[in-house]
């Protein structure tokens, strides 16, 4: 009887450890995105920041929209071309 209380303090020990393990890299994790933010955030008030990323947003956005018209086009052609169902599919 005196195994099985040793063997589940054991158990309740290594449990212990490993979840203190988990909370410690959950607020390291925790930690690095509150500061993260924090510089974001700090770098916003910055103008020149703040504009180069606006307009990196901004060409992302072109680009994504340029690519959907080339997409666009293409089904018109396939369409055109009576392919519409090899060009979806």
């Amino acid at each position: 009887m005196s195994n099985f209380f040793k063997n589940a303090l054991e158990d309740m020990k290594e449990s212990a450890k490993a979840q203190h393990q988990v909370d410690k890299a959950n607020f390291e994790a925790a930690k690095a995105e509150s500061k993260a933010q924090w510089e974001e955030a700090k770098a916003q008030s910055n103008p020149e920041l703040r504009k180069a990323a606006d307009q990196a947003k901004r060409e992302e956005a072109i680009a994504q929209a340029k690519a959907r018209t080339a997409q666009a086009q293409a089904r018109i052609d396939a369409a055109k071309n009576g392919s519409t169902l090899s060009a979806q599919h």
